[in-house]
Order: structure tokens, then C-alpha cells, then sequence
């Protein structure tokens, strides 16, 4: 039993460097989007095809990639995953060179392939990893440290992809500065798979066809778990929704009254509130439910977004900032709540999670296109119904409706 925990606690650290490199990844595409932006002359609905491209991975990909890992395991599929992302990444250097913004998203897509197959291997590991009981507050640890790549990525992002120009809007951008990033991140994420092949983790994952679940004993039946992918969509879409359009928000007059390349540095105050939050999230989880948690912060996130859509100025710049605290345990805690009582569909339910990701893709392209048409302050609507919903489910939603599945033989 000690030995077991001793495997566990190891296995735990390393994928807590998985939730951190992803993080990284991700927020880069809040500079990506400026950068891009005045490359290219892109208008908003335009530039967030960078999100739909990114998060539209998640859609194709999430279902195949449960099936891979079901039939190689968690620890082969974070190989994989790893190994597919820094292809991607390489893939930017002949974009940059030839000025292209579709391959530029080509080589998103290939990267958030990647990052897709890490999702569906790396969550549900977590979850796995010790007691159910405590598994919202165990996956909300670990998504801290994705919040940690979050928080220090515009910082490194704004740098080299601006190539450290004060103004970009009157000097203009280069396109060899966004290479740059990519090609470490392409080492680093080969690294790590060397790393994980080599490391002796718990053989977890794999699905055995004679315990499979009959038609009628499908993730899919679980009211709870359907309820709770369409709150990973939202939730995803939101959060991306908000950090995407930031950095073009509080370079607003009316709002921060600064250049592009200095609001992307408040990128990191979004993403640190929710490192901060997680970190205190997974200690008060210990003692409250996650539901009622859940439930608090999306009603804070609505009374939030509603004031920086009616003020100007430093309020609506800080008041849309500390979102980001409100987003912290949303994502863990409604992906452990969906999981609840599935057993050995469970590697299913955390494929129905990752393809309910796609709402990165397509809240933030539905924003772009009413923000063309009523502005980017008064689109923030579209988020705020995202929150909404959000409440409904840590409320409600979350109640398990189904028969429960047969749990895993111990």
C-alpha cells in the first residue's frame, strides 16, 4: 500500500509538468492573436479563427484519442501526445517564412492535436490517482500548475514574439520573432516524452473488452456527464473568449489607454488569479463540496463581467481581470463532478469532456462576430450567459440522473 502511494505521489508530480507545459502553450495564443492581428490586418471575427482552429483540435480529435488510450494506456498516450504537439510546433518556422496565415493555423491544429491527446490521458490519470472522494481538489492542484504556465507566458510570449517592440501598432510586428518561442517549446516537449517513456508509472488506462460497457451502460446515458460536458463548453469558451480578446480590450481608450504589446502583459494578472485560486480551491475543496464552490465563483464571474460591461476605465479593466479568480476550480471541478460513478467508462466520459472543449473554438469566434458588429466591450454578453449556465450546473446539473454504472473492480 505504501509502495502504491509512494507510485502515485511520483506519478502525480510528473504529470503536474504536463498541466504546466500545456498552460504555457495555450495562453500563447493570447499574444498569437495581436501578433497575428497586425501581420496579417485581421479583423476580430478573423483573428479568433487562431481559437477555432486551436480548440476545433478538440473536436475532431478528443473521441479517436479516447479510443487510442484505451487501447495503449495513459502513459503511451501522453507519449504520443507530446511528440504530435512539438511537430506542431516546428511546423510554425515555415509558416513565419512564408507569410501565410493558413498555415500558421495548420500548424495550430496539428499542436492542439497534441495537447488534446495529453487532455484525455492526463485528467482522467489524475482522477485515478487516489481517492474519488478528494479527486476535484486532486485535479484542481494540478491544474494550478497549468495556471502557473498561464500566468508566465505572456510575459516570455509579449517578449519574444513582439521581438520586444514598445508599439507595435506604428512600428509594425516581424514574422521571424514568432519562431522563436515555438522551436523551444518543440525541445521541450521532446524532452518530455523521452522523459515519460523512460519513467516506471502505474500501467493505467488500457480498457479490457470483456469489462467493456454494454450500448445501454454508455457514458452518453449519464444525464450528469452530458450536462457536464456542455458546462466544459462553456466554460472553456469563455475563459478563452475573455483572455483572447484582453490584451485588445485594455489597449482601449476608453478602458487602459495603452499599446497592445503592454496590455498583453496584464494577460498574466487573468491567468495568475486563477493559479491563486486554484491553489486555495484545492485546500478548500477539502472541506466544502465542489459543487457549491462551483456554483459561488460563476455567480462572482457574472456579477464581474456585468461591470465591465457597464463602466470604463480601470473598474472594467479590473473587474474583467479578476475573472480569472473566478475561473480557477471551474474546469477540475466540473470534469471530476461529470466523471462521478462512471467506472469503466470512465476513459469514455473524459473523451465526451475533451470534445466539449471545442467551445474554445467556437464562443470566442462568436464573440469576434459581435464584437465586429456592437463592439468588444458589449460582446462580453456571450461570456456572461456562459456563467450562467455555469451556477445552473454546480446548483443543479451536477446531480447524477442516471443509473449508476458498475463500478471498476477494486
Amino acid at each position: 500500500m505504501t509502495q502504491q502511494n509512494t507510485n502515485y505521489r511520483f506519478a502525480l508530480t510528473a504529470l503536474t509538468t504536463l498541466f504546466f507545459m500545456w498552460g504555457f502553450i495555450t495562453c500563447l495564443n493570447d499574444i498569437l492573436i495581436p501578433y497575428l492581428r497586425l501581420l496579417f490586418d485581421l479583423n476580430y471575427a478573423q483573428s479568433m479563427l487562431i481559437q477555432f482552429c486551436f480548440f476545433g483540435a478538440y473536436f475532431i480529435v478528443s473521441v479517436p484519442a479516447g479510443y487510442l488510450i484505451g487501447k495503449i494506456g495513459y502513459k503511451s498516450g501522453i507519449v504520443t501526445g507530446l511528440m504530435i504537439a512539438g511537430a506542431g510546433c516546428v511546423l510554425f518556422y515555415p509558416a513565419a517564412q512564408a507569410e501565410v496565415y493558413g498555415l500558421f493555423l495548420l500548424a495550430l491544429f496539428v499542436l492542439a492535436s497534441g495537447v488534446t491527446i495529453l487532455q484525455v490521458a492526463a485528467n482522467p490519470y489524475v482522477t485515478v490517482l487516489g481517492s474519488e472522494k478528494t479527486a476535484s481538489s486532486r485535479l484542481t492542484m494540478t491544474q494550478a500548475f497549468n495556471s502557473l504556465g498561464t500566468t508566465v507566458a505572456p510575459f516570455f510570449g509579449a517578449w519574444l514574439i513582439f521581438g520586444g517592440v514598445a508599439d507595435p501598432e506604428v512600428t509594425g510586428v516581424s514574422k521571424d520573432t514568432v519562431s522563436l518561442p515555438y522551436f523551444i517549446l518543440a525541445g521541450a516537449l521532446v524532452l518530455m516524452a523521452v522523459i515519460f517513456l523512460r519513467l516506471k508509472l502505474p500501467d493505467m488506462g488500457k480498457v479490457d473488452p470483456a469489462l467493456a460497457l454494454p450500448k445501454e451502460g454508455s457514458a452518453w446515458k449519464q444525464k450528469h456527464l452530458v450536462l457536464g460536458a456542455l458546462g466544459i463548453f462553456v466554460y472553456v469558451g469563455a475563459e478563452v473568449g475573455i483572455g483572447s480578446f484582453l490584451a485588445m480590450y485594455i489597449a482601449m481608450p476608453e478602458i487602459g489607454d495603452m499599446s497592445t504589446s503592454k496590455a498583453s502583459h496584464y494577460i498574466s494578472w487573468y491567468f495568475g488569479g486563477a493559479m491563486v485560486g486554484r491553489f486555495l480551491g484545492a485546500a478548500i475543496m477539502q472541506k466544502l463540496s465542489g459543487n457549491r464552490v462551483l456554483a459561488f465563483n460563476a455567480v462572482a464571474a457574472v456579477l464581474l463581467v456585468a461591470t465591465t460591461m457597464t463602466s470604463s476605465g480601470t473598474l472594467a479593466m479590473w473587474s474583467l481581470l479578476f475573472v480569472g479568480l473566478c475561473n480557477s476550480i471551474m474546469f477540475p471541478t466540473i470534469f471530476s463532478l461529470a466523471l462521478q460513478d462512471l467506472g469503466q467508462s470512465r476513459g469514455q466520459g473524459s473523451g465526451i469532456l475533451c470534445l466539449a472543449i471545442v467551445g474554445g473554438a467556437v464562443v470566442p469566434l462568436a464573440q469576434g462576430f459581435l464584437a465586429d458588429q456592437v463592439g468588444v466591450q458589449m460582446s462580453f454578453i456571450i461570456p456572461l450567459l456562459c456563467y450562467v449556465y455555469i451556477a445552473y450546473y454546480g446548483m443543479r446539473g451536477y446531480q447524477p440522473r442516471a443509473l449508476k454504472v458498475a463500478q471498476e473492480a477494486a
